[in-house]
C-alpha cells in the first residue's frame, strides 16, 4: 500500500470533511460564498422556481465554492513551497487564481439575477394582475 493511499471510502470521505471544515474555519471568503449560495437557494426555493432553474443555480454556487477551494490549495502549496518568502511569479499566479472565483462569482450573480429577476417579475405581474381584476 502507498504512503498516503487511503484504506476505504468512508476514510477518504472523512478526509474531504476535514478539508470542507478547515475551509470553513479558515477562509473567509469561502464562508462568504457559502452563505450567499445558501441565501441564493433558500430564496429560489420560496420563490419556487423550476427543478431546471434550482439547478443552473446551484451548480453555479458550486462552482464559486470548488474555485474558492481551488484557489486556496494553490496559495497553501505556493507558500509551502516558496516559504512564505515573496515572489512575483507567485503573486502573479495567486492573483490568477483569484480572478477565476471573481469570473465565476461574477458570473453566478448574473445568473442569479436572470432567474430569481424573472420569478420576482412574474409574481408582482401576477398580483397586480389579480389586484386589477379583485378591483
Amino acid at each position: 500500500m502507498k504512503k498516503f493511499q487511503s484504506t476505504s471510502f468512508i476514510k477518504s470521505a472523512s478526509h474531504a470533511f476535514d478539508g470542507l471544515y478547515l475551509a470553513f474555519r479558515s477562509q473567509r471568503n469561502f464562508r462568504k460564498h457559502l452563505y450567499i449560495a445558501s441565501v441564493v437557494l433558500l430564496i429560489s426555493l420560496l420563490l419556487k422556481v423550476s427543478i431546471f432553474a434550482f439547478c443552473i443555480l446551484l451548480l453555479t454556487n458550486s462552482l464559486v465554492l470548488v474555485l474558492e477551494l481551488l484557489n486556496s490549495v494553490f496559495e497553501f502549496a505556493l507558500d509551502a513551497y516558496y516559504k512564505n518568502k515573496y515572489s512575483r511569479l507567485v503573486k502573479f499566479a495567486k492573483d490568477i487564481s483569484a480572478a477565476s472565483v471573481l469570473l465565476m462569482a461574477v458570473t453566478s450573480m448574473i445568473i442569479a439575477f436572470f432567474i430569481l429577476g424573472d420569478r420576482v417579475y412574474q409574481y408582482y405581474m401576477g398580483l397586480a394582475g389579480f389586484l386589477l381584476n379583485f378591483g
